[in-house]
């Protein structure tokens, strides 16, 4: 059975085969894990590596190497920003599929580049805007979903804070 976990860290310091960057649709790096993701793999290396991928759709991922990072991967995967005053409740079931799709996303690249080991950002819960409790459900829920026949070992649920590790620490030991 994988180890599910929450942590408290720096992605970008992580020893496993995949991280999971919380990128936007031009692969262009940003600000938060976008912007250390990109500082720490290199920012010249890492714009050369997805200027090719032509950008990637909300709720898709696109993978490059990890570059200077510890992780061999990284999967660039773009959340939903969360807007949804103009749309009520099918803007948020939007949203929620969109957002599952980028973590059922990178688990297939995980399976297809033989990935034993992932870390995941809490994505789109930053400038994005996704309730973190609502994000943190569909992200362990999915990534769960996605364990069986995988060959994942170990997956990591990065967090930024301790308010956001207790809500993963909360989930994940309720499953």
């Amino acid at each position: 059975m994988p180890t599910l976990e929450a942590a408290l860290a720096d992605i970008t310091m992580l020893h496993v085969d995949a991280i999971v960057n919380a990128a936007n649709t031009k692969l262009k790096g940003g600000g938060g894990v976008d912007g250390a993701i990109h500082r720490a793999a290199g920012k010249a290396e890492l714009l050369a590596a997805t200027a090719p991928l032509g950008g990637c759709a909300t709720g898709d991922a696109k993978v490059t190497s990890g570059l200077r990072l510890p992780a061999k991967w990284i999967f660039h995967a773009v959340g939903p920003v969360w807007s949804v005053s103009r749309g009520g409740e099918a803007a948020m079931q939007n949203a929620d599929r969109l957002l599952a799709g980028c973590y059922r996303r990178c688990m297939e690249l995980a399976r297809e580049h033989g990935c034993r080991s992932i870390a995941f950002p809490a994505i789109s819960t930053g400038v994005y805007r996704f309730p973190p409790d609502r994000a943190a459900r569909i992200a362990v829920k999915t990534v769960q979903d996605a364990l069986p026949g995988s060959g994942m070992e170990q997956v990591i649920f990065c967090c930024f804070s301790s308010e956001a590790k207790r809500i993963y620490q909360d989930l994940l030991e309720g499953a």
